[in-house]
């Protein structure tokens, strides 16, 4: 007769959820520097496979959430439900609309490509460096619980803020001077928004961990 198998135990399904959470963070961050990579390289190829890729991502945080959904279950009857847990359910939310942003950005840019780039060059890239940094730190400051690293991320969220309000009137400016750039000047804003929006919902990220380390009962599986 076969042995039952070993029931997984709280702590380990705790660890799980963390290493999925990881996992779906890396995959954000390849998503979002593909999408800014495709936008600098005018690459529609990569382009069109940011658009195809973010499918694959929204069923790892649906996975992330059964695992959640299943602990807070389990927890309900037996312990308090540890915070890391339920903000890890708002956090794949985040998550996944970066994603969707991810997406709108390649598909602006597919846009783009059929037309002649503009001159002189509009630049994106600071802003969309520091919105990554601000994505890699949020995911590094929940995993460890890290109020100082959350805290810069705010601040660097109101610097691609900042950046947006900047670019809004450099791309008034283009258009003011040559009609003939508005159709591609319109879609670089809308890139810069998106930007904007992936930097909200990082510091979405850091103000959770800023909450649950302030004395309201954080808890974080061992990494």
């Amino acid at each position: 007769m076969k042995d039952a198998p070993r029931k997984i135990t709280f702590d380990e399904e705790l660890g799980e959820i963390r290493t999925r959470l990881s996992e779906m963070g890396d995959e954000v961050e390849l998503l979002f520097s593909n999408a800014i990579k495709s936008l600098v390289q005018r690459d529609s190829l990569l382009a069109g496979s940011v658009i195809a890729f973010e499918g694959e991502i929204k069923i790892l945080g649906e996975e992330i959430d059964s695992h959640c959904l299943h602990l807070l279950g389990r927890a309900a009857a037996t312990a308090p439900v540890p915070q890391f847990v339920t903000q890890t359910l708002k956090i794949v939310i985040d998550l996944e609309r970066i994603c969707n942003q991810c997406s709108c950005i390649a598909r602006s840019v597919l846009e783009l490509n059929r037309e002649a780039q503009l001159k002189p060059r509009i630049d994106l890239t600071l802003m969309a460096e520091t919105a990554l940094t601000s994505v890699k730190e949020a995911l590094r400051a929940f995993l460890g619980g890290n109020n100082a690293l959350a805290v810069q991320v705010v601040h660097g969220a109101r610097m691609v803020d900042d950046l947006n309000d900047q670019m809004q009137r450099v791309l008034l400016t283009v258009m003011m001077e040559d009609p003939s750039t508005i159709w591609r000047a319109m879609r670089l804003n809308s890139i810069s928004k998106y930007l904007e929006t992936i930097a909200d919902h990082a510091a979405n990220i850091a103000e959770t961990v800023i909450f649950m380390v302030n004395g309201r009962g954080r808890s974080w599986p061992a990494g």
